[in-house]
């Protein structure tokens, strides 16, 4: 059975960092590529990056530069880097690999 078990959201001030992490069981990054969306309320699901099997990054053009994927094979783990976090950041951050989704975990930032 594969679980996506996600964790580091959290309440952060505009221009604040988080890191994101998202434990996989049931299958293994080395096989498949793993990646990070988001949703904000009242709008779609919306990719931010993805990390291949064999750790290349890919990133959407609009979340280059603040954001980080990367990954830790022994820990079966992959993470996301969010720095100058801004109050459009807001959202429920969702992990997905092999097909299959996190449960979410909400980001709000904000003064």
């Amino acid at each position: 059975q594969v679980q996506l078990v996600e964790s580091g959201g959290g309440l952060v001030q505009p221009g604040g960092s988080l890191r994101l992490s998202c434990v996989a069981s049931g299958l293994s990054l080395t096989d498949y590529a793993a990646g990070w969306y988001r949703q904000a309320p009242g709008k779609q699901r919306q990719w931010i990056a993805d990390i291949t099997n064999l750790g290349i990054p890919l990133y959407g053009d609009s979340m280059k530069g603040r954001f980080t994927i990367s990954k830790d094979n022994a820990k079966n783990t992959f993470y996301l880097q969010m720095d100058n976090l801004k109050p459009e950041d807001t959202a429920v951050y969702y992990c997905k690999s092999g097909g299959f989704w996190g449960q979410g975990t909400q980001v709000t930032v904000s003064s």
